[in-house]
């Protein structure tokens, strides 16, 4: 019979992994970088972030606000005006999403070469190593 403190052990890794799921996708760590400065609209925070179109960058919103890392504020005016900005759950992000983008930026050199190399040395049609047959 399991421990309720052998099912929590269980159940950690499991939304450990949902969160990070959620937080190290590609556009959450844009989206994190950038509101790191401070409340954005939301066709500004779109034009900040190259390559992502409305609706991913609605989709990662509400699921950063829904997560409870970004708050959205809507203003009653007209034209509607909605700001985001990261909570304070959120900016505690902000140096480990910093660190993250300091070493992508640092080594993308170096990995553009790794690459080369491993595409000079692959045999076409062939994805399987040999350590996993």
């Amino acid at each position: 019979m399991e421990t309720s403190e052998h099912l929590a052990a269980q159940v950690a890794p499991c939304r450990a992994r949902e969160v990070l799921d959620r937080v190290g996708d590609k556009w959450s760590v844009y989206v994190i970088h950038r509101l790191g400065d401070g409340s954005v609209r939301f066709n500004d925070l779109r034009r900040g972030i190259d390559g992502i179109s409305q609706r991913m960058l609605t989709v990662t919103l509400r699921g950063l606000e829904r997560d409870g890392i970004v708050h959205r504020t809507v203003h009653p005016v007209i034209p509607a005006r909605v700001d985001y900005a990261l909570t304070p759950m959120g900016r505690t992000l902000l140096a480990t999403v910093g660190s993250l983008m300091e070493w992508a930026g640092a080594h993308m050199t170096d990995i553009d070469a790794a690459r080369v190399a491993y595409d000079s040395r692959a045999t076409p049609g062939v994805e399987v190593d040999a350590d996993e047959l």
